[in-house]
């Protein structure tokens, strides 16, 4: 069913789909801690429900303490190859309500994109494995698995424990990972490698209580400044990560300038770039730290007083090839000893997912690469990816026979993980016929 008829599936199922991604995203299914679990059991039993209204044969997988995933399969011909399609039904938090051109929970189309947390990462990786079955009518040329995760945007605690409980189930020839980005906008792309992630929190403590900021400023330091000049030694004066002993390698730059990163980040005029290398390598192959939370007195809650304590949490992207342990415990030393003033410094370790490099030949590779040069029109091209996908080396390791597939239902603007999230329609079209002609190729 090559080309025009394909297509043609694909369009003719596309009200289902995009009602049922719409369904999903309106879903609030926040996994990380202090959110309401409720919702992403919710988003779980959405998800299965539209995996069983294509046929297959979907259940819950829970555990004590964990969001749920959910599995399905639907046979294919006797003898015919077996693929897994990937993706998670839970989301990152959305941010200030002030920040969203639209509410984040309420999809809303606009200028050939629907706007709405989830809607890129990763609920349109749910609909696009829906439309891809559609498109052959409920009835694909090869075996087809299911795993929904419900926890990769906080961490995947439970993500191992449940492939191996499910492994004799989950045995597969590919995996699809509709959990990535094409290059640009009608540029598609398989993405090869991605960096791992590791995480802790610093705290800073300087005094049991607070004190009078006038009657005792001078003496000792406030836990404010103290954090701050921790944190400031994680890079060196050029923006390079400053913590020793993690991996770093170069990438091809391809035609990345840095006039596109500036539209595509919102950067602002006087804002100069940090590190060194081509950009890609910056984002693809080597190490970036950032802080992405800090507790200490709001400016509203604040008043002249000595802080006495205050923490942070120091999230470092980590290259293929650096183990995420070893990277860890580096980024846990380094903050540990950086402890201006005698401060009381507490470091406690957080999450680690491992980098990833897929291999690049093969028939799954191969097939892919065919099924997203027909869907868009032109040759696709293999890139990195900075983000981290912990499904993968988990499932790497529990199935090393399985070729991994990882592709793109986001672009550079689909702000994933910022506010205004958004996918590309057209695109999305493209990503759900080049999968389900990959199905095709594949079960060859």
């Amino acid at each position: 069913m090559a080309g025009t008829d394909l297509r043609g599936k694909v369009r003719s199922a596309m009200p289902r789909v995009r009602d049922a991604h719409a369904r999903l995203v309106r879903i609030p299914s926040l996994s990380a801690a202090g959110h309401d679990p409720v919702a992403v059991r919710e988003s779980a039993a959405l998800t299965m429900e539209l995996l069983r209204g294509i046929g297959a044969d979907a259940r819950l997988l829970e555990a004590a303490g964990a969001h749920p995933a959910v599995v399905g399969r639907i046979a294919g011909p006797p003898g015919s190859r077996t693929v897994l399609l990937y993706a998670h039904h839970d989301v990152q938090p959305p941010g200030p309500a002030t920040r969203w051109s639209s509410p984040p929970f309420e999809p809303v189309e606009h200028d050939g994109r629907v706007f709405g947390r989830g809607t890129s990462d990763d609920k349109a990786g749910i609909a696009a494995h829906l439309c891809a079955v559609l498109a052959h009518d409920g009835r694909p040329p090869c075996t087809v698995l299911f795993f929904i995760e419900g926890e990769e945007e906080s961490g995947s605690k439970h993500l191992r424990a449940f492939l191996e409980a499910e492994r004799a189930a989950l045995r597969c020839d590919a995996v699809v990972i509709a959990d990535s980005g094409n290059w640009r906008v009608g540029q598609p792309a398989l993405t090869t490698t991605l960096r791992g992630v590791v995480d802790c929190i610093v705290e800073v403590t300087v005094l049991d209580h607070a004190v009078h900021s006038g009657g005792f400023g001078g003496i000792f330091p406030d836990a404010v400044t103290c954090l701050a000049r921790i944190l400031a030694t994680l890079h060196d004066d050029k923006g390079r990560v400053a913590v020793r002993g993690i991996a770093s390698s170069d990438a091809d730059p391809l035609d990345l300038t840095e006039q596109e990163l500036r539209e595509w980040t919102g950067a602002r005029p006087g804002l100069r770039t940090i590190g060194e290398g081509a950009f890609t390598a910056r984002m693809w192959t080597r190490p970036a730290v950032s802080v992405i939370g800090v507790d200490a007195p709001s400016v509203h809650d604040s008043s002249n007083q000595i802080v006495p304590s205050a923490r942070a949490r120091v999230s470092m992207r980590i290259p293929p090839g650096q183990p995420a342990k070893a990277a860890l415990d580096a980024l846990c030393a380094h903050l540990q000893g950086a402890a201006p003033w005698g401060a009381e410094v507490k470091v406690t370790p957080g999450s680690a997912g491992e980098p990833f490099v897929a291999s690049t030949s093969g028939p799954a590779y191969d097939a892919m690469h065919r099924a997203l040069a027909e869907a868009w029109g032109r040759k696709a091209i293999d890139i990195g990816i900075g983000g981290s996908i912990p499904f993968l080396a988990d499932f790497a390791e529990l199935f090393p026979e399985a070729a991994l597939l990882v592709t793109g239902v986001g672009d550079p603007s689909s702000n994933a993980h910022s506010e205004n999230e958004s996918l590309h329609l057209a695109d999305f079209e493209n990503v759900c016929v080049a999968e389900a002609r990959f199905l095709e190729l594949f079960a060859r």
